[in-house]
């Protein structure tokens, strides 16, 4: 098996200290939040909360990081053994439910920042609203636009005060959904956590 110290050989000096005493939340673990949690075990977090209440199905595996293995299973589960795999020694909790309002302080209380991952906008805002209400001071990345294809240049982070948007601002989910624009929001999210975790440790840019 391989160590730790091994694993997180090649990272930036000085980041993988800090992100291991590091709790994210992730709501959601579909096109963004399965790519989110693999890109943040890999940079070395070490303590991720994965919420979601659905299964791994034909449709997912377009763009999600899940396998034909998988289909069936509750995602979270699902993805759970793929982010041990990579690293063993990573600290899950897991919320296989659908989330309302009132579940956010008792899952994510932990969290030094919340990435929301999820499909729905009217889901995105309460998240929003209650994590900003509860925890005014810790921050919360949220996927915005992430539809259709090409156009790399229109996906973007904006910041607002301690909330992060990554994408476009504006493509919906009608027009379809391709692994590469996905991805690259995903990546922005998980980087910009990183970033936040690790500000002060190096130039973040």
């Amino acid at each position: 098996m391989i160590r730790q110290p091994d694993l997180f050989s090649r990272n930036v000096p000085g980041s993988t200290e800090v992100l291991q005493r590091a709790t994210v939340g992730l709501a959601g673990c579909g096109g963004l939040g399965s790519n989110v949690a693999v890109a943040l075990i890999r940079a070395g977090i070490g303590k991720l909360v994965l919420a979601d209440y659905d299964r791994v199905e034909p449709s997912n595996l377009n763009r999600q990081h899940y396998f034909q293995s998988d289909i069936g299973k509750l995602k979270t589960i699902a993805l759970a053994e793929h982010l041990q795999n990579i690293n063993p020694e990573i600290e899950l909790k897991l919320i296989s439910k659908k989330l309302a309002p009132s579940d956010i302080a008792v899952n994510f209380g932990s969290a030094d920042i919340l990435i929301e991952a999820f499909d729905r906008a009217e889901a995105k805002q309460w998240l929003i609203e209650a994590w900003c209400r509860l925890f005014p001071d810790r921050p919360i990345i949220v996927g915005n636009g992430i539809a259709g294809l090409g156009e790399t240049s229109s996906i973007k982070v904006r910041q607002m005060g301690n909330i992060w948007f990554c994408g476009d601002g504006c493509s919906d989910m009608s027009i379809g959904l391709s692994a590469p624009r996905v991805g690259i929001v995903a990546m922005m999210q998980a980087n910009v956590a990183i970033s936040i975790l690790t500000k002060g440790v190096h130039d973040t840019g």
